[in-house]
């Protein structure tokens, strides 16, 4: 069917006084928007199902959300009664639809004969992901867009070893949705008489004290050796973050910090923020306004679900300034292990994980201390899921990162968590103030001492049906004919994952290496209409570094916005 001919579909078959149906009257003439809507159906990316929330086969509704769980739940009852019995845990953001959709998606499945797990409100992305493994279900589902505009919302599908669906299992849920319409019956209990049936169990506190304990277990220093007044402002961006990260803060006994109130309270809309993304500079306008007022010497900030994580520090010139996800990467890398090796606590044997378009600077860290750096493709159902290949080498899991500021320090929390990173850079500032020492001073003794390296991830925005088609044609363009040589540099490896590489699964990414020192990766986003390049110089200094960086940034970007 085509796009206006599902459009029929939905609306003949959607009840009089029905939302959706009222949604799709409204845009009866808008042929624009009823392409957009169902030109083709949501699929399972790097984080299961996302979009627009609205009418139609490609955005997030209650109709795209009871296809998917039927299909969850399909796949789970082919593993038997015991799967059943194990169970699913649900968890929320604060977006519009979140709540609705993880109750919905709890009724289903015990509907299904599913024991299912929810919380009493919106929990933190990380969370969900630890409770998997300490409650032992087969799976988790997280109703959550993460860091995206408010009008998003997604379905994250995780697995029993508290990941993110891997490729394998994704498909095989992918194929159970595909075999169910969109206006089928599902098996259905209502959330009350689930409740009352024990089909449906509501988590008490003791679960997130739990969370909490293995967050907190991570520390590598404390009391005397911490400046626990360290001056600091944190914002949850209103959304999940505020309550644990507040009680994680007083229980590592930190007394100088102080939140952004008007970002404290959960807000659909992100009114004080627009886009929620903390990889943005721009989403710490509130912090530093807090922070010049009581002197604050850093700025921490998670996403709507707390499983990205971002920072701002303060320079030699007391600005406040943006690090990228790799720069604050190095920061938790260094202390970890700087950290657990003064304590004692640093193992022989240690293994970290970055993704294949991280900086290559995290390896060099690595090894200075013995450790082995894995690779793995982007998305931490990748990068957690290296970790039994570490365990299966004999090594120990420290920790693992990838640009996209997400970190995850903990082997059972098998997802970016920005709870415990936020608490690691916490500790590590007040570590080194200790020391009479700053982040500032820290990160500048990384690249005297390793290299000075520039890094630039940025990204083309192509929306729509066309903005896809046109980011098709570049990648396309850029494997067949991308030249042999590149702002003056000569272009000495080029490697294509398409098909697999070493021991890097399939991804269409490509990476381009040259005789300057720099390399640069290109790849389509899983999850949002970009085309995103990541680009890295080593140099003698930081400013040659990165004059040399925004140099080849101009000329890869010259070249691919040439592309029609």
């Amino acid at each position: 069917m085509n796009s206006s001919e599902r459009y029929k579909e939905w609306l003949d078959n959607l009840k009089e006084g029905d939302p959706i149906r009222d949604e799709l009257l409204r845009m009866a003439n808008d042929h624009g928007k009823i392409e957009e809507s169902f030109y083709k159906e949501l699929s399972f990316g790097t984080a299961g199902l996302r979009g627009k929330t609205g009418p139609g086969t490609n955005c997030m509704n209650k109709l795209t959300v009871s296809r998917a769980t039927q299909g969850v739940a399909d796949l789970i009852c082919e593993h038997g009664e015991e799967a059943k019995k194990k169970g699913v845990i649900i968890a929320h953001d604060p977006r519009h639809f979140s709540k609705e959709f993880s109750v919905l998606a709890a009724e289903i499945l015990a509907g299904n004969g599913i024991t299912t797990y929810v919380f009493p409100d919106l929990r933190p992305t990380p969370e969900l992901a630890f409770l998997i493994r300490r409650l032992k279900t087969i799976s988790g589902i997280n109703i959550t867009a993460s860091h995206n505009p408010k009008d998003y919302n997604g379905y994250k599908a995780y697995w029993e070893d508290g990941c993110q669906v891997s490729a394998e299992i994704a498909d095989a849920m992918y194929e159970k949705i595909c075999s169910h319409g969109y206006f089928e019956e599902f098996p259905r209990v209502p959330f009350d008489e689930g409740v009352s049936k024990g089909l449906i169990r509501v988590l008490g506190e003791e679960y997130d004290r739990a969370y909490l304990d293995e967050i907190e277990s991570l520390s590598a220093h404390g009391g005397d050796d911490l400046d626990l007044s360290l001056p600091f402002v944190y914002t949850p961006l209103n959304g999940a973050g505020a309550v644990p990260f507040a009680q994680m803060l007083k229980d590592r006994g930190f007394t100088g910090w102080k939140i952004v109130e008007e970002q404290r309270l959960p807000d659909p809309d992100f009114t004080t923020v627009g886009y929620p993304n903390p990889e943005d500079p721009k989403a710490f306008a509130l912090s530093e306004k807090l922070g010049k007022e009581f002197g604050a010497e850093l700025l921490m900030a998670t996403d709507p679900d707390a499983d990205r994580f971002a920072i701002e520090i303060l320079s030699d010139k007391g600005e406040y300034v943006p690090l990228n996800g790799n720069q604050t990467g190095y920061l938790l890398v260094n202390y970890i292990l700087e950290g657990r090796k003064s304590a004692g606590t640093l193992p022989e044997n240690g293994a970290m994980v970055m993704s294949i378009v991280t900086s290559p600077l995290g390896r060099i860290l690595a090894e200075a201390y013995g450790m082995k750096m894995y690779e793995a493709l982007t998305g931490f159902k990748n990068i957690c899921g290296r970790i039994p290949d570490i365990e299966k080498d004999g090594r120990t899991y420290v920790f693992g990162y990838e640009e996209s500021v997400g970190y995850a320090a903990s082997p059972n929390i098998r997802d970016k968590d920005g709870i415990s990173a936020g608490m690691l850079v916490a500790e590590a500032a007040a570590y080194y103030k200790k020391q009479g020492k700053t982040l500032w001073d820290v990160l500048n003794g990384i690249y005297e001492t390793y290299g000075a390296f520039a890094e630039d991830v940025c990204f083309l925005i192509l929306d729509g049906i066309e903005g896809a088609d046109r980011i098709g044609r570049m990648m396309d363009w850029i494997r067949a004919d991308f030249p042999s040589e590149i702002g003056g540099a000569r272009v000495v490896e080029k490697v294509d994952y398409l098909h697999g590489y070493e021991d890097i699964p399939a991804s269409n990414v490509l990476k381009f290496v040259l005789d300057n020192g720099s390399t640069f990766f290109i790849r389509p986003s899983g999850t949002e209409p970009k085309i995103k390049f990541y680009i890295y110089s080593k140099r003698d200094t930081s400013a040659k570094a990165k004059e040399d960086n925004l140099a080849l940034k101009k000329a890869i970007f010259e070249l691919v916005e040439a592309v029609e």
